[in-house]
């Protein structure tokens, strides 16, 4: 297994460079096609509205600003990577907002790279993106950190488990890098808490051997998260998972992503929206 087309989402973002840079490296190593797009924020819900005149001047400057801005996002993009040695890799300008439109095109791709939300640049209108397209896309979405310096390789990942579905997606779907990484991780976090017996007789031991099979070699990290309550229930479990990595110097981590949507409403859980926000490192996810 690997990747053989890559998405990569481009825009205005200061750490753009950096994303390009990953995602590059990442079709070499894979021999993928990579596909840069940018998305224009038109709606393509618009052109189906018949109250919407496609010849009003004022719409048609409108959409011509939008669409010059989506190609200032693409501005370098396929001179970089052939630059960094990649030549199959393509570039599109979208007409779609981004959270609908990376998701559809995500779906012809292998794997989606995006950038995490920057806070200062955060508005109402972009919504929480990576946690939109992460819920949506179907496919698994490499989210880099909108800010610091992209490790040259991934050689060292964590990977959290908790043997929910949504894990498992999260280390198929990262199968391609696992292999190729020099120290693997494999968390998990309260492992008595398990009631389902989904992990045998020993917590991890299956998901360790399955890894084996695709001769991934990963070191099992047995965790206790913090308690608080009457309940003694577990607390900061995504802030515990951070410091895990940063105390391994993790160059990525592996996550299932919890959640739902309600019509465009993007519900995170706790975990994954924890992860989201104050990630510093590379992080795979899959719902």
């Amino acid at each position: 297994m690997s990747y053989r087309t890559i998405l990569l989402h481009l825009d205005e973002s200061a750490n753009a460079a950096e994303r390009i840079r990953l995602a590059t490296r990442l079709a070499l190593l894979n021999e993928a096609q990579l596909i840069g797009v940018a998305m224009t924020g038109i709606s393509r819900f618009l052109y189906n509205k018949e109250l919407v005149d496609d010849h009003d001047p004022h719409l048609t400057l409108h959409l011509n600003v939008l669409r010059d801005k989506a190609r200032h996002a693409l501005d370098g993009f396929l001179p970089r990577v052939r630059e960094l040695g990649l030549h199959s890799a393509e570039e599109h300008v979208v007409d779609d907002d981004a959270g609908t439109g990376l998701s559809l095109h995500a779906r012809y791709a292998d794997l989606l790279v995006i950038g995490q939300t920057d806070p200062a640049r955060s508005t109402p209108l972009l919504g929480d993106l990576p946690g939109h397209v992460i819920l949506h896309a179907g496919r698994p979405v490499l989210v880099v950190p909108h800010a610091g310096a992209v490790p040259d390789s991934l050689r060292n990942v964590l990977i959290a488990w908790d043997a929910s579905k949504e894990a498992a997606r999260a280390v198929s779907a990262a199968l391609p890098l696992l292999r190729r990484a020099e120290q693997v991780g494999l968390a998990m976090f309260d492992p008595e808490d398990n009631s389902a017996g989904l992990q045998g007789g020993q917590p991890g031991a299956d998901i360790q051997q399955y890894l084996a099979r695709h001769g991934v070699r990963a070191e099992l990290l047995l965790r206790h998260s913090p308690r608080q309550g009457l309940l003694n229930r577990p607390d900061s479990v995504g802030e515990a998972l951070l410091a895990l990595a940063a105390e391994r110097k993790a160059d990525l981590l592996v996550l299932g992503a919890y959640g739902h949507s309600r019509f465009r409403e993007t519900l995170l859980g706790g975990v994954t929206r924890t992860v989201l926000d104050e990630m510093t490192i590379p992080v795979l996810m899959a719902h």
